[in-house]
């Protein structure tokens, strides 16, 4: 790969490891907002649905946006939103600043996450070498989960919930220089404004794998989102202390970096799609496993080490996917709408634990519907055809 591709996979690596990083972190803040503000579960899960579902819309329109200009500026701009909705967070009042900053938030993401960040490596790669660098680039948030959480732990401790979101807003401000490492037009955005994102979006609609892309990427999402948001309040319903939360957190996100770039690499031996099979297969199980095995530090941390190398395996995989059947000219734009599916398992699985738990009390039924649900994901990649289709040829 050449050295300015190196410079652009850096650069993405670390924008993700900085946007996707602080949103791993969120679920720290739960009980002390919560208890602080006198507020139910609900109310801070729907704030962090919210994120996933404005994260969601806003994934194919960044996409479309960073195809057509470059991804640059779409992350600055997203650096920017992001800021503001971990500062408006912080203000007082009845929850809806937990909503209002969570949409902001997930605004923030669709500019400087996956879908435009991914789209812009795909683009400048070579097929042979594409699996390598999303893998590579995926590893950048991998990373950032791995050290956000003890940092953000550790400003919660010293400073309180309120200071902790204010200074990881300044930190989410140091996308905005490195998103000049992704600065300029695409290669292709002269070709993309005669043929037309709205074009290839209708074509891709009438592939079957698309859809089930999306369906497989909804429970991704639903899984990633329940763990992540109410895992540490999970475990304070367990009694275990704190510490506890954070090292699970902080394992998922070590065991991810080597999941990420493992299973992407994979994807360049394999047939991605049996790759994927596999990893629904296997997160169902280790939820099973974990839901009837009795609970203690140690199988928390053996839980955390296991879902963490499944985690974001998914992601170079999937976009992988979309850059192989479809091809990389409106990638950012098409595994925007894939995201979208995604996002709306991340709003669902947030949301809708925080549901279950204030009427039940309990999670228990939230753990078999995410065993199912991985059964069901496994199930919808066995029929995606892994083989290039030319949208023009479709119509």
């Amino acid at each position: 790969m050449h050295r300015q591709v190196w410079i652009l996979i850096m650069c993405a690596g670390s924008i993700m490891a900085l946007s996707v990083g602080f949103r791993q972190a969120m679920g720290l803040f739960l009980t002390p907002i919560t208890l602080d503000l006198g507020l139910g579960r609900g109310s801070f899960a729907l704030g962090m649905g919210l994120m996933n579902l404005a994260w969601g819309f806003g994934a194919p329109i960044a996409g479309a946006i960073a195809d057509r200009y470059g991804a640059g500026r779409v992350a600055a701009v997203g650096s920017l939103l992001y800021a503001g909705g971990l500062i408006v967070m912080t203000l007082s009042g009845d929850g809806m600043q937990l909503l209002v900053g969570g949409t902001l938030i997930g605004l923030g993401l669709s500019g400087s996450g996956f879908t435009v960040i991914l789209g812009t490596v795909s683009r400048l790669v070579t097929p042979n070498k594409r699996a390598q660098a999303l893998a590579l680039a995926s590893v950048g948030g991998s990373i950032g989960q791995f050290l956000a959480i003890p940092y953000s732990h550790a400003l919660i401790d010293s400073f309180g919930w309120t200071l902790a979101l204010v200074i990881l807003a300044m930190s989410a401000l140091l996308i905005v220089p490195l998103a000049a490492g992704l600065r300029g037009q695409s290669p292709v955005a002269q070709e993309l404004q005669s043929k037309g994102a709205r074009t290839a979006l209708k074509e891709a609609c009438q592939v079957q794998g698309f859809w089930l892309l999306n369906a497989g990427f909804f429970v991704c999402g639903f899984h990633l989102a329940f763990v992540a948001v109410h895992i540490p309040a999970y475990l304070a319903d367990k009694s275990f202390s704190p510490w506890l939360a954070t090292a699970a957190l902080t394992t998922i996100g070590l065991s991810n970096i080597i999941g990420s770039y493992g299973f992407g690499a994979l994807g360049g031996y394999f047939p991605k799609k049996n790759v994927l099979c596999g990893i629904y297969l296997c997160r169902s199980l280790i939820f099973l496993l974990f839901l009837v095995t009795p609970i203690s530090e140690t199988t928390v941390l053996i839980f955390s080490a296991a879902i963490g190398l499944l985690w974001l395996g998914t992601v170079p995989l999937t976009s992988g996917l979309v850059g192989h059947i479809f091809g990389t000219q409106h990638m950012s734009m098409l595994f925007g709408f894939v995201f979208l599916g995604h996002q709306f398992g991340g709003f669902l699985g947030a949301w809708l634990a925080g549901k279950i738990f204030d009427t039940f009390g309990s999670y228990d039924a939230m753990w078999w519907l995410s065993i199912a649900l991985g059964l069901l994901s496994a199930a919808l990649h066995l029929p995606i055809k892994e083989q290039p289709v030319r949208l023009v040829d479709i119509r």
